[in-house]
């Protein structure tokens, strides 16, 4: 993998956002077979700290520095980043590009309401996206889901289960279908409009995460990752 920074075992892909949705809209086109980790301080520490799931982060083709936290951990080991990707902003630009180019996508993951909205948003919002299939994501039989996947035969594959889920199904089952396959937490509750994603400011800023944190206070324990990742930045530093 090309344009990459090494932190803490994980390749992150290096390069701007605009550079990077040019090279995922190729990939799409073509078909090719694209599975990318939208990864943030508290994937990254999972992954440090789970060498199963680590082996799975690293069989991804591109894995996104989704946090700021990422950047500020490159910048410390003087390994400077072009910007932070968000798996949000990715989504909402494959979103735009299938529906300017009338692609088709699969959507699994989050409640059965939120399904039923994001469904009205997407159909209201892009109209020449095919929606390929939607599946909510309490299901118990997960290769009947991967089987519905396989037989949509969409170009892009959007998995909300949460991490590691999402990206434990990736791996396990992207070889049904040769499209791109994402995992995207819960992006589909911002696009549902459910959980509102922090006005402009904070997100220019790199605040996001205490917006986040203040409309959500029982996000607090996830947030905790972020001090511990830069913890072990630090220590990565010194050896």
């Amino acid at each position: 993998m090309s344009n990459t920074s090494k932190i803490l075992g994980i390749d992150f892909y290096n390069n701007s956002f605009n550079n990077f949705c040019k090279e995922i809209e190729i990939k799409a086109s073509n078909r090719q077979n694209t599975f990318i980790v939208t990864a943030n301080p508290e994937i990254a520490l999972n992954a440090y700290q789970d060498e199963s799931f680590l082996e799975i982060v690293k069989q991804a083709d591109f894995v996104v520095p989704d946090g700021i936290g990422i950047v500020k951990g490159a910048k410390m080991l003087d390994l400077p980043m072009k910007e932070r990707i968000s798996g949000y902003d990715i989504f909402l630009h494959m979103l735009d590009w299938g529906n300017k180019n009338h692609k088709s996508a699969y959507f699994v993951g989050a409640k059965p309401a939120i399904m039923s909205k994001m469904k009205d948003v997407i159909k209201k919002t892009y109209p020449n996206l095919k929606i390929a299939g939607i599946q909510d994501g309490y299901f118990k039989d997960e290769l009947k889901v991967a089987k519905s996947i396989q037989k949509s035969n969409s170009d892009m594959v959007f998995i909300a289960l949460g991490s590691p889920k999402q990206e434990y199904f990736i791996n396990k089952y992207r070889e049904v279908n040769n499209g791109i396959w994402i995992g995207l937490g819960g992006s589909f509750d911002v696009l549902s409009g459910e959980v509102k994603r922090a006005p402009q400011f904070w997100i220019n800023h790199h605040i996001e995460w205490l917006y986040r944190l203040i409309k959500q206070p029982s996000r607090i324990g996830r947030m905790m990752a972020i001090p511990k990742f830069l913890r072990l930045i630090r220590k990565q530093k010194r050896l």
